[in-house]
């Protein structure tokens, strides 16, 4: 089974989306862990359908190296991003982590990606799930 770890912080408004995308289209095909960088957020994707979830540094970190598939905003792969909540630990290990990278565009960063439409976070989630349907 396909392990596909949800990172989000602040609130987990995005990974909840992505979670409950993921759920209604894989159904239980797909193992869905919700890593939050604090509980909020965390609660928010198990509430959306994620089968496990845990918070933190340490939980992030550890299983960044299980998943097969991460995915998240693009802030997730850098330091002390989303307010400070997303650490410099954090992000190296994400971004080291030998899983595919599934990222959505989406970030309140000082950070600019040249090439990439402004589309609202619901048709972002689309290709998002049309991207992982590839993959699998």
């Amino acid at each position: 089974m396909i392990k596909i770890a949800v990172i989000d912080g602040q609130g987990g408004g995005i990974g909840s989306v992505l979670v409950k995308k993921m759920r209604e289209e894989f159904g239980d095909s797909v193992d869905i862990i919700a890593l939050g960088t604090n509980a909020v957020a965390t609660t928010a994707m198990m509430k959306s359908g994620a089968g496990k979830g845990a918070s933190g540094e340490n939980a992030i970190v550890l299983n960044a190296g299980k998943a097969d598939i991460i995915t998240g905003p693009i802030s997730i792969m850098l330091p002390n991003a989303m307010l400070g909540e997303l650490t410099p630990v954090m992000a190296a290990a994400l971004s080291s982590s030998p899983a595919r990278k599934v990222l959505l565009p989406l970030n309140q960063e000082q950070l600019d990606i040249i090439g990439i439409v402004k589309e609202p976070l619901p048709h972002l989630a689309d290709a998002l799930i049309r991207r992982l349907k590839e993959l699998m």
